[in-house]
């Protein structure tokens, strides 16, 4: 019987504290990720390559995560992408499901549903 593929996620966030302590976070669920402190580094790296979700700040230093998936969206093969922000609003929830987020996450994001958000995503 083969072993069961680990999930593995690409967090996208401009704070470096805050990369590290989702990253803790998501270890203790068994879940692996890779860090990028933008989204040209992310997608300079084709950060998208060999993950299975994609965790994106709306507001970063460079191009904003909602301009990140923009690009994302019109590669072929993208995986999905959760957005997270600290300053969430109608408008730009509704920008970001629009271009194809899979959740939109306020900041500080309750451990539980950014948990369930990937599970739900990498089904």
């Amino acid at each position: 019987m083969p072993a069961k593929k680990n999930t593995t996620i690409a967090i996208v966030d401009d704070d470096r504290h805050l990369r590290e302590s989702l990253q803790d976070l998501l270890e203790t669920e068994g879940i692996e990720s890779r860090l990028y402190e933008s989204a040209e580094e992310f997608l300079s790296q084709n950060g998208h390559d060999g993950v299975d979700c994609i965790l994106a700040d709306v507001r970063m230093t460079g191009m904003s995560g909602i301009e990140m998936l923009r690009i994302l969206r019109a590669m072929t093969k993208c995986p999905p992408v959760l957005i997270m922000t600290s300053y969430a609003d109608d408008g730009m929830r509704a920008t970001a499901m629009k271009l194809g987020a899979e959740a939109f996450l306020a900041k500080p994001i309750e451990s539980r549903r950014l948990i369930e958000s990937i599970r739900t995503a990498t089904r």
